[in-house]
Parts: structure tokens; C-alpha cells; sequence
């Protein structure tokens, strides 16, 4: 009789391998249909031992392949809907968007010294003349500067992260990576994906 039960393991584990995309739910439905079909056909076998000892280990060993397949399909669908333990997943905290500040060149700098010194140059006369066109030269270049960067300068996406694991990380964008404070997130080779 044990080679009935072994055979019944066998082919219960092989079919319970080959329902892969049903969902949890389903599969689990499927498992358990199919185990109480073949604890069934089990029985109905038993019932042909001519010796009462014999038709009674059979029932035995039925019932304990039984409860031993509902048990393992009541584990694999209480842990399908568990995420699998990931080192690098975490939720974002907060996503504060700030503003890079551009490079200047000389060009800005260049530019705004000489629009200075002209403007300086219209102030007054004689040594007053010549200080005034060399502090709307430097002003001038400083403000030209200034402006230059602020007109390169570019928004900046800074997600803030709290991995799983307790550790904390920020990760800069320069687009808008649409992602929302409790998102579930991955660190995917130095970047963020959500999960």
C-alpha cells in the first residue's frame, strides 16, 4: 500500500507544478480540489483491501498524504502574497524639488563687466569718472555672472528613500521621476525603479 501513497505524493506534487499562472487565489482553489479528488480515489482503492488491517493502514496512510498535501498548499498560498526579501527595496519618504544652480562662464562675467563699466563710465566726472566705470565693471561682471547662472540653472528631483533594512538614501533626478511619498521602490544600479 505505501507505494500507492508514494504514488500519490508523486502526482500530486507533479500536477501542482504545472499550474504556474493562475493567480494565488486560483491555484490554491485548483491544489485543493485536486488533492480532495485523489484523497477520494484513495479511499474508494482502500475499500478493495480484502483485510480489514491492511484497508485500515491504507485509510491511515491516505489521510496523512492528505493532510500533509493541504497543509503545503495552505503554506504556498499564505506565502504568495509576501514579497520576496530584497536588500535594496525600500518606500520613499519625500521628494523635494530644488533648482541647480548653473555654471557660469566668462562669457557672463565678460559681458556684465563691460555693460557695467559703460554704465559707470555715464557717473560723474574726472577720478570720480574712472572709479565709477571700475566699480560698474566689477558689479557688472558679478551681476552678469549671476545672471548667467540663473538662466542655466535646471530644476533638481531629490527622492529620499528608507530601505527595509532601516538604512536611508537620496537620489537625485534632473526630471521628474513621478514618484510619491510611500511609494515601494528599488535601488536598480545606482537608480531608482519602482516595485
Amino acid at each position: 500500500m505505501t507505494q500507492r501513497t508514494l504514488m500519490a505524493a508523486l502526482l500530486l506534487a507533479a500536477l501542482s507544478n504545472t499550474v504556474q499562472a493562475q493567480s494565488p487565489k486560483e491555484h490554491f482553489d485548483s491544489d485543493t480540489k485536486r488533492i480532495a479528488t485523489r484523497y477520494a480515489d484513495d479511499k474508494k482503492l482502500c475499500s478493495d483491501e480484502r483485510d480489514s488491517s491492511q484497508r485500515m493502514q491504507c485509510l491511515r496512510d491516505s489521510k496523512a498524504e492528505y493532510d500533509k498535501a493541504m497543509a503545503q498548499a495552505r503554506a504556498q498560498y499564505k506565502n504568495a502574497g509576501k514579497p520576496g526579501a530584497c536588500h535594496d527595496c525600500g518606500k520613499v519618504t519625500s521628494v523635494v524639488v530644488g533648482e541647480k544652480s548653473g555654471e557660469g562662464s566668462a562669457l557672463g562675467l565678460i559681458a556684465g563687466g563691460v555693460a557695467g563699466a559703460l554704465l559707470g563710465n555715464q557717473v560723474g566726472s574726472g577720478h570720480g569718472r574712472q572709479l565709477a566705470t571700475v566699480a560698474g565693471a566689477a558689479g557688472g561682471a558679478y551681476a552678469g555672472k549671476k545672471i548667467e547662472e540663473k538662466a542655466k540653472s535646471s530644476k533638481l528631483w531629490t527622492v529620499h528613500v528608507k530601505y527595509d533594512d532601516g538604512r536611508q538614501a537620496a537620489f537625485n533626478f534632473d526630471h521628474d521621476p513621478k514618484m510619491l511619498s510611500g511609494d515601494r521602490v528599488q535601488n536598480a544600479n545606482g537608480t531608482l525603479v519602482r516595485r
